[in-house]
């Protein structure tokens, strides 16, 4: 394929028109021609991954690495996660040689004033989630123009109808692996053996914080082990 690398241009007359005209120009592109535009194109310097190292955060890692592997990769260090997770993310991170992962704490003050308990999560999730994820993502992304996420269609809810790039009002998301199935990404993490999350075997399809991640044998709905069903999203891809 041949598309047009991406370039911030100046005759653009808005954020909103130049991303929907970039999801046209992209159209049936592949994830490795997405993500290979976002980073040599005009977002040189400015682009990064977000991830949670989670169940399926492999396969976006694994194809951004085949790119640039001094890619900013931004982990929501959020001091809820499982033990297997801090373990997978050093392990996986030396694995595909990613030389530039970038853990994102919650800001300590503000955690001492807002959760000194630390269990904020039992009364009220979504404040605990923008305590830990939201707000420090806001600020680990202030020096990028544009973040590439895994999300994926399949996932349901919001995400059926993602487009390959979105304004957030502040940056463009990119996301290269929208139109995959889950078999896609099966097939991928075998063709080149990559490890999966140790939880995967224990039941675990979505995996966040321990706290509000069970895992679930729902076919039809990987994160139905998320929050226990109360919400689908912590918060970063709201608003």
């Amino acid at each position: 394929m041949t598309a047009t690398i991406l370039k911030l241009r100046p005759e653009r007359p808005s954020p909103e028109e130049w991303v929907r005209s970039l999801n046209q120009d992209y159209h049936g592109a592949t994830a490795q021609e997405v993500i290979e535009a976002a980073i040599h194109g005009g977002f040189l310097g400015k682009v990064a991954l977000v991830s949670s190292f989670g169940a399926e955060s492999a396969v976006l890692l694994h194809l951004v690495s085949q790119v640039d592997p001094s890619t900013p990769v931004v982990f929501l260090e959020t001091q809820k996660h499982f033990a297997q997770t801090t373990s997978y993310r050093r392990k996986l991170a030396a694995r595909l040689g990613l030389s530039d992962v970038r853990d994102v704490t919650p800001d300590a003050e503000e955690a001492a004033s807002l959760d000194p308990k630390g269990d904020l999560w039992r009364s009220d999730s979504d404040a605990c989630c923008h305590l830990r994820k939201v707000r420090p993502l806001t600020n680990a992304l202030d020096d990028f123009d544009a973040w590439f996420t895994g999300r994926k269609a399949f996932h349901g809810g919001s995400r059926m109808t993602l487009p390959i790039f979105e304004w957030s009002g502040t940056h463009v998301k990119v996301n290269p692996l929208v139109s995959w199935t889950k078999d896609d990404v099966a097939a991928h993490m075998e063709a080149h053996d990559l490890p999966p999350h140790p939880l995967v075997a224990q039941g675990y399809q979505s995996i966040g914080c321990w706290p509000c991640t069970l895992p679930s044998d729902d076919a039809s709905d990987v994160r139905a082990g998320r929050w226990s069903g109360s919400k689908r999203e912590c918060g970063i891809h709201q608003g």
